[in-house]
């Protein structure tokens, strides 16, 4: 069992910065790949950001790509999300979610365990 606290949400003008953190509690993070989706009003969730369980292979939306970057700490049990150049549209709720066993980082019903969510709103 898992359990995932986001933080780091808020309001921020266009052209800003935002990080995310989102901490996970047990033993066995290390074993999880680790991955952000996000919500806007409206719409359904979508795919941010991945990292895998071993190494440092990370994956990421078109939409965000040289913009937003993942990052995992295993011994601080914690993974970043670090955005930069903040758009309108990347207003969402931001999910940390967790996937013990599947290597479809992209896919939401892959994912085990999620966090209740951080708002990011971007202003224009």
């Amino acid at each position: 069992q898992v359990q995932l606290v986001e933080s780091g949400g808020g309001l921020v003008q266009a052209g800003g910065s935002l990080r995310l953190s989102c901490a996970a509690s047990g033993r066995t993070f290390s074993t999880y790949l680790m991955g952000w989706f996000r919500q806007a009003p409206g719409k359904e969730r979508e795919f941010v950001a991945a990292h895998s369980r071993g190494g440092d292979s990370t994956y990421y939306a078109d939409s965000v790509k040289g913009r937003f970057t993942i990052s995992r700490d295993n011994a601080k049990n914690t993974v970043s999300l670090q955005m930069n150049s903040l758009k309108p549209e990347d207003t969402a709720v931001y999910y940390c979610a967790a996937d013990r066993y599947g290597s479809s980082w992209n896919l939401d019903e892959e994912y085990d365990y999620w966090g209740l969510g951080t708002q990011v709103t971007v202003s224009s």
